[in-house]
């Protein structure tokens, strides 16, 4: 009631990727370590005063703020329950559940788009992993090839660091990303369920993966696989059509905005490849606002492109349709190109 509510540790976007929800807390926590302290678990089987919870429930921890954030402390009959709780051994102690091993969480989220790489791809499960299942033949990491689709053959594996699973028991597994090169695109996690090597619990069930756009995972049968995507655009890239073609209009737009050319929309403007979208947006009017150019080179302001993507175009909604919508850093990369002439 005071961490897992709308805007704190739940869901999409909780913070440290701490989700306190019901399925996900335990793998969340238990030897786990703080994102924020590395050497400190989030909670230390046996020893509440080095649980890093117990230093944030407490007010004593060197980074940040006091938590509940913005609310009355737990009472001190409350930390003292969760005190004892992790003296007794932050033992799992509730009725297992029926379904099959499945994921709660993912870091980073699904279908984000992120402004910096990320360090590692954390999977938090709801079972104890049998952490021999874990490798690098069922945990996978690839990249569209600049053309944001998968399955057509030019996509580009990512060899992880390491792959480890974590927590006490093992109820996490982190794909390791250090020192590993990470290119503007879009890209692919997958947990394999189904086929001869799969991610499984310790009692060699197979992980129930398909993901239907909420946690966890699963049909509530054992088998399938756990796809989901996530987008990197740097702050970095995007002075050039090609660097915007990579990491915006192929990952985030030509799903929609597809061609062949014509007057009817989405399909209608293709932004495809960088070819195809120069064509498509210089110099072009818009059909929703036939008086603005998509794109008016060397003028962002009156560019038809900025204004649907910065949400103040006086026809239909903002692009892209529905959100995420882009990070101001990569909408500035765009407003760059045009400024410069939005050269092909």
């Amino acid at each position: 009631m005071s961490c897992a509510v709308s805007g704190c540790h739940q869901g999409a976007g909780a913070p440290q990727g701490l989700r306190l929800d019901a399925t996900s807390s335990y793998a969340m926590l238990v030897g786990m370590a703080a994102s924020q302290v590395a050497s400190l678990n989030r909670v230390e089987p046996g020893d509440p005063d080095n649980s890093y919870l117990i230093q944030k429930l407490e007010g004593t921890a060197t980074v940040g703020q006091r938590m509940p954030l913005n609310q009355a402390p737990l009472t001190a009959t409350t930390i003292s329950t969760i005190r004892q709780w992790i003296t007794d051994g932050a033992l799992d102690d509730r009725a297992p559940s029926p379904d099959p091993i499945r994921v709660t969480a993912l870091s980073p989220d699904p279908d984000s788009n992120l402004t910096a790489a990320p360090t590692e791809v954390l999977a938090s499960f709801d079972r104890e992993l049998n952490t021999t299942s874990v490798d690098v033949n069922t945990f996978l990491l690839e990249r569209s090839g600049g053309d944001g689709t998968f399955n057509d053959g030019n996509e580009v594996q990512i060899t992880a660091a390491s792959i480890t699973t974590s927590g006490s028991p093992p109820m996490a597994a982190m794909f390791d990303l250090t020192s590993v090169t990470m290119d503007d695109d879009t890209y692919r996690v997958r947990l394999l369920g189904s086929g001869g090597t799969v991610v499984q619990d310790i009692d060699g069930n197979a992980l129930d993966g398909e993901y239907s756009g909420a946690f966890p995972s699963g049909d509530g049968t054992a088998g399938g696989d756990f796809e989901v995507t996530f987008t990197l655009m740097t702050a970095t890239s995007g002075a050039t059509l090609d660097d915007i073609q990579a990491s915006v209009f192929s990952p985030t737009c030509a799903g929609c905005h597809s061609g062949p050319t014509s007057n009817s929309l989405p399909a209608g403007m293709d932004l495809s490849s960088a070819d195809a979208s120069f064509a498509a947006l210089v110099g072009v009017s818009s059909i929703q606002q036939a008086a603005i150019l998509r794109v008016a080179a060397g003028d962002p302001d009156n560019s038809y492109l900025i204004q649907k993507i910065e949400g103040t175009a006086a026809t239909g909604q903002r692009m892209p349709v529905g959100g995420p919508f882009l990070d101001q850093a990569v909408v500035d990369d765009i407003r760059q190109w045009i400024s410069d002439g939005a050269n092909r």
